[in-house]
């Protein structure tokens, strides 16, 4: 069975200054069951990156070619709006009937269904932060761009998170930022080093 390919990207250029590219002739295709992830200090793009793929930013010269996407952000606060409910913003995303699913996630995400019902004002950083990733896999995407998912949690915690995101690679393919190498070791396919690779 051909393995499904849920991201190609072919010979990408970006810049904001055209004598320093962020990213020159940069090529990655990722298929369904595949980890990989972008590492690179601050300023080397990793964000930009994700950027360009779910289109916010367009290439001066490449392709990208993608399937269905759901993201994890850094920043939980800027995901979720702040005057709806968790449960309301989880149900304007996901088209399917998930409440069969729900318990499990909740457990192996160490949050209880009550906060679902909470605005996002009522949450702690790390709690918001887990909602986010519950979000993301309930909208069942080929593709999950995963933005630093655990720097809002603590170390047991996140280790969970992250073993919960692999278990999710049945499904679908992940492309990680982390700026934690240990994790991108245990848990990718592959690792690009950006400041390596984004001016090649």
């Amino acid at each position: 069975m051909k393995e499904e390919i849920v991201l190609n990207i072919n010979n990408l250029t970006f810049y904001y200054k055209k004598e320093n590219p962020i990213y020159k002739d940069f090529s990655l295709e990722l298929k369904k069951g595949e980890l990989v992830t972008i590492f690179g200090k601050s300023g080397t793009g990793k964000t930009t990156l994700f950027e360009l793929i779910i289109g916010s930013l367009k290439p001066i010269n490449g392709t990208i070619q993608k399937s269905k996407i759901a993201m994890i952000f850094q920043d939980p606060f800027n995901s979720f709006h702040p005057t709806y409910s968790i449960i309301e913003q989880i149900k304007d995303v996901v088209n399917s009937n998930f409440d069969d699913e729900l318990p499990e996630l909740l457990e192996k995400l160490s949050l209880k269904e009550e906060l679902l019902y909470k605005k996002t004002y009522q949450l702690s950083g790390g709690q918001l932060q887990r909602c986010s990733i519950l979000r993301a896999i309930l909208m069942k995407p080929d593709l999950l761009l995963v933005d630093e998912p655990t720097s809002a949690l603590d170390n047991i915690i996140a280790y969970d998170v992250m073993k919960l995101l692999v278990s999710f690679l049945k499904n679908s393919a992940i492309l990680l930022i982390t700026h934690d190498f240990d994790m991108a070791s245990w848990c990718s396919d592959k690792i690009i080093r950006l400041e390596e690779n984004a001016k090649k």
